[in-house]
């Protein structure tokens, strides 16, 4: 298989420091152009990761004809807009999560991902560990999942930060509450029905900065999880079955060059005494979601979670974000 010759969309942190190097590392990946509208920026990114040209607009790359897919890891409120333009120019696009900020905006998207391939960027599908947790559930080793709890937090207060500019689609719920829906999706194989959320919003950035929520997803089963942008760094992913649990020691920021470890845990011992460790050897999930993506584009794959699972997604980010404001269950 040739490899994919990629443009990367902006010189932002995700993308430079971890998504990029991530690629880098696949033979499935050419990493051929990065575009900004500082072109200095442009020219420092490519100098130090080594790529090979650099471009002082969006529109410069998308022009690129040796170009064929993009990777989009702009601000919130330019996710659509960059992703058309460059489905315009014939460009496949993996978009950085949230593919939108909300549904309806997201439904623009539907027409473009008829011509080209457009995916949301949720790499830790792509990791060992979640797959191989899912396929335990679908064994049964835990007996009737029921439950799905989530936990994750860093801080940042700082208002020149994206993350906290509320007109641009910032806050907790669409930066990391989205892992947490779509790991209730992913785990439970569904779709929820109605959710509800309480959150925290900060007086001075107006962001949501602390959000809890519960989502329904029909027939006893119950995602929970907390998110916030102001409290101390953790993350947590626990699975509670019939018969047994699993927890995911660290579920979306998994290292690129440790192993990982899940537990599982039939419950016989307090405090998790009766909990066995698996690891998974060092992997980088960003090169495994851009090496999944490069084969989609080369054909030698389907396309698994396209615009219609990022619809659902931000259907059920639409709803709790609501909720919040009701006070009350919305219907997703």
């Amino acid at each position: 298989m040739q490899p994919v010759r990629w443009g990367i969309l902006s010189t932002a942190r995700i993308g430079r420091t971890k998504v990029v190097p991530g690629m880098m590392k696949s033979p499935l990946c050419d990493i051929a152009a990065v575009a900004s509208r500082n072109e200095a920026s442009a020219q420092a990114m490519a100098k130090e990761l080594g790529i090979s040209k650099a471009y002082g607009s969006y529109e410069a790359l998308l022009a690129d004809p040796d170009i064929e897919a993009i990777y989009n890891p702009l601000p919130n409120h330019l996710h659509v807009p960059l992703t058309l333009m460059a489905a315009s120019a014939g460009k496949h696009v993996l978009c950085e999560k949230p593919i939108a900020i909300t549904a309806s905006e997201a439904e623009q998207l539907k027409e473009a991902s008829s011509k080209v391939f457009i995916a949301e960027a949720f790499m830790v599908r792509h990791h060992p560990q979640w797959q191989h947790v899912r396929n335990l559930i679908q064994e049964g080793a835990v007996g009737e999942v029921r439950a799905i709890q989530v936990f994750f937090s860093y801080f940042n207060a700082d208002p020149s930060n994206i993350r906290n500019m509320a007109d641009i689609g910032g806050g907790g719920m669409l930066d990391i509450g989205c892992y947490a829906v779509v790991a209730g999706r992913y785990f439970f194989d569904g779709e929820p029905v109605r959710a509800i959320a309480l959150e925290d919003r900060d007086p001075a950035l107006a962001i949501d900065r602390t959000m809890s929520a519960l989502v329904d997803f029909g027939a006893g089963r119950q995602l929970t999880f907390t998110v916030s942008t102001q409290l101390v760094p953790f993350q947590r992913l626990q699975i509670f079955g019939t018969k047994g649990r699993i927890e995911i020691e660290i579920p979306f920021n998994a290292p690129p060059d440790q192993p990982t470890r899940i537990f599982i845990d039939n419950g016989t011992a307090h405090g998790g005494g009766s909990a066995r460790a698996f690891e998974f050897p060092v992997t980088d999930q960003y090169q495994l979601q851009g090496e999944a993506f490069s084969r989609v584009v080369r054909g030698a794959d389907p396309l698994r979670y396209g615009i219609e699972d990022a619809l659902k997604n931000m259907r059920v980010l639409d709803a709790l974000r609501r909720s919040a404001k009701s006070s009350a269950w919305e219907t997703i």
